[in-house]
């Protein structure tokens, strides 16, 4: 199964500048969460951008919050702050599974085709999935959506804990539990499909 574009939305979990210096290959792991919102950005993929305690860990590290203004201007960036190291405990969920409106009216006037309760509309189900600490926040919220009856997809190479060992045991974990695991380069190409896609130029720069 690859990961299909118009299905996804994009999840970076605490990226925040008092947290990322702490953390092992915390370099390279943030230039890969930079890409990731760059491709959300290019294929115009919802992107939730997740903050633990900020006013204890710091906001979004500054590279990841200049590289989610395209999202920003495009209105596919919505922001949540927490204090459960899940975020779905936070209301994660509701933001990535919105609902339709009730039909107004009086219920008894309108055709039995109205009066079922509303579907559920704009869903959509591959949830891709990055950040801090791997064995904790990332974790805690992965196992919560796996509950919730989203995909989920995990980006390795974007995802650190504060040593090795603690971000390894997540990737066991998670994929015991189901999730698929996958590195950016994954998530560009299969966005992508094929070497004649308009954003093809745009991608290969950023993977370079």
């Amino acid at each position: 199964m690859l990961l299909d574009v118009e299905d996804s939305q994009l999840v970076l979990v605490d990226y925040q500048a008092r947290l990322m210096p702490a953390l092992f290959d915390a370099t390279p792991v943030l230039a890969n969460a930079v890409r990731l919102a760059k491709l959300a950005a290019l294929f115009q993929v919802p992107t939730v951008l997740l903050e633990q305690s900020p006013d204890r860990l710091g906001t979004t590290a500054e590279s990841l919050g200049e590289a989610t203004q395209a999202l920003v201007g495009a209105r596919l960036l919505r922001s949540l702050q927490k204090t459960h190291f899940s975020g779905v405990d936070e209301g994660l969920s509701e933001l990535l599974r919105p609902t339709a409106k009730p039909v107004g009216g009086n219920a008894r006037s309108l055709p039995k085709h109205l009066q079922k309760p509303a579907p559920e509309q704009n869903v959509r189900p591959s949830i891709v999935l990055a950040g801090c600490e791997a064995h904790v926040c990332l974790l805690q919220t992965a196992l919560a959506l796996l509950e919730d009856e989203f995909e989920v997809w995990v980006v390795t190479d974007a995802c650190t804990s504060r040593t090795e060992r603690n971000r390894d045991a997540a990737f066991d974990r998670l994929a015991g539990a189901g999730a698929e695991l996958l590195t950016t380069e994954m998530v560009a190409f299969e966005w992508l499909r094929h070497a004649d896609h308009p954003q093809f130029r745009a991608v290969q720069a950023l993977i370079k």
